[in-house]
């Protein structure tokens, strides 16, 4: 950002933050915009396609006005990593909220854990994708697809059960001033990581490149495939059936 571009921005915060100029708001909406964007691409990943994206950005965009809103510049934090926090709950509250995961797709997903673990018991070993799908004669796309959209389902159910705070916020989207963790939660979180980073090293190598590329290096799926040399939707196979091996092993360890 050049010097004039920063101090024509300053120029909207403070109109902003001292008289809610409706002007400077609008502004600085349509400056933070990618960031719904970004957020609505990347939550969209694991829901069924049946979801819109156009209902996913309206949710983000409640999350943008409500960051602007809400806002605390003298504290340490900036805006974009305060909005993504606020956009990112607003539209995982929102999905909440709907029951978006279809009774069909949750019943599917049912069948395919009772088939995976009817299958493994059989056979006395780890079964794979192409097995589950040919035993209910689905494709391998859709159970894969049927298994992920489940999983995050489950993740958003878990979410749900966050204390209200007074002030109406859920704890799932307080973030905390204090800049280092304590002594139990650094430990906790070092065996976390150890753990995943040891349960990703079984993948191969393509799944562990794409897990990269998405979560460390932020790309999207489009990105990848174009790095990768493979399409969008051999990357969003590859990305769904690491997932899948993800949950399936650290399943087994728990």
């Amino acid at each position: 950002m050049t010097y004039i571009e920063a101090t024509e921005e300053k120029k909207y915060w403070d109109l902003w933050l001292h008289s809610r100029d409706t002007q400077a708001g609008d502004v600085l909406v349509k400056k933070y915009l990618p960031l719904v964007q970004y957020h609505v691409h990347r939550i969209a990943v694991g829901l069924p396609r049946s979801v819109s994206k156009d209902d996913l950005k309206s949710l983000g965009m409640l999350g943008l006005l409500d960051a602007l809103n809400k806002f605390d510049s003298s504290r340490d934090l900036k805006f974009d990593t305060y909005a993504s926090f606020r956009i990112r709950g607003a539209i995982l509250d929102g999905l909440r909220k709907e029951d978006w995961l279809p009774r069909g797709t949750r019943e599917k997903a049912k069948k395919i854990e009772m088939t995976i673990d009817r299958l493994e018991q059989k056979l006395m070993r780890t079964v794979s994708i192409e097995e589950v799908a040919g035993y209910l004669g689905m494709t391998e796309d859709e159970v894969y697809q049927t298994v992920n959209e489940h999983f995050f389902a489950n993740i958003l159910s878990m979410d749900e059960h966050v204390n209200e705070m007074d002030d109406g916020e859920t704890s799932g989207h307080v973030i905390k001033d204090d800049k280092s963790p304590s002594p139990e939660e650094f430990l906790m979180k070092n065996e976390q990581i150890q753990e995943l980073t040891k349960t990703i090293t079984q993948l191969s190598e393509k799944e562990q490149l794409v897990l990269s590329l998405f979560y460390h290096e932020e790309l999207t799926l489009t990105e990848i495939g174009e790095i990768m040399s493979l399409s969008t939707s051999r990357i969003s196979q590859i990305h769904s059936k690491a997932l899948f091996k993800l949950k399936k092993i650290l399943e087994k360890k728990q």
